[in-house]
């Protein structure tokens, strides 16, 4: 297969992630509370740098276009499905929020703990799904610029989910705590009972 085809394998996944975010975003509640611009604007930047980066084919960036590891077919599949269960796992988390979703860090009106589907194990799924897609996609293209840029995108979520963290520890109290001791951060914690 060409790398062309792999390309739009990659994309499409993203088109639908972007798809569903925009009509998604039509159904949300009024926020309450809402972090600052100046917050929100320097995560974003990361974020934006990091994915120019990745999908960047216009700027020839000398050693960084250079690939990390041998092109193969099995490393091009694993990339294209890891893309395709990071933006899943971002939708399923999406669709779980529902109306208390924002793209901002915010608490809506009559905001509640989401502890169904994804967050029963993870605290942050959306970014965690948003992560997975995003090294799948680097896998695929495979370039040294793409690890710089999934390491901006890491630190981007993982400054915005402490934040996010710290107000709904604000606004939950007790309940966030335990919800926070049986949940990993971006990582699924796993628990084993004893029998």
């Amino acid at each position: 297969m060409s790398s062309i085809i792999f390309r739009r394998l990659i994309q499409f996944p993203w088109l639908v992630f972007l798809l569903y975010w925009l009509v998604s975003a039509l159904k949300t509640r009024s926020n309450v509370k809402e972090e600052s611009f100046v917050s929100r604007y320097g995560v974003m930047l990361l974020v934006v740098s990091g994915y120019v980066l990745i999908f960047s084919e216009w700027a020839q960036m000398g050693i960084l276009e250079r690939p990390i590891i041998p092109r193969s077919i099995e490393r091009t599949f694993i990339g294209v499905a890891l893309t395709w269960l990071g933006v899943a796992l971002a939708i399923w988390a999406r669709s779980h929020l529902g109306q208390y979703w924002s793209a901002r860090i915010t608490i809506k009106e009559g905001h509640e703990l989401i502890r169904t589907g994804p967050y029963a194990r993870l605290r942050h799924p959306i970014y965690s799904g948003i992560l997975l897609a995003t090294i799948g996609s680097a896998v695929v293209i495979d370039k040294w610029r793409c690890l710089i840029g999934i390491l901006l995108v890491l630190t981007a979520f993982s400054l915005k989910a402490q934040k996010e963290e710290s107000m709904l520890a604000q606004q939950f109290g007790d309940a966030f705590a335990e919800h926070r001791r049986h949940t990993g951060f971006l990582i699924p914690r796993l628990s084993f009972r004893s029998r």
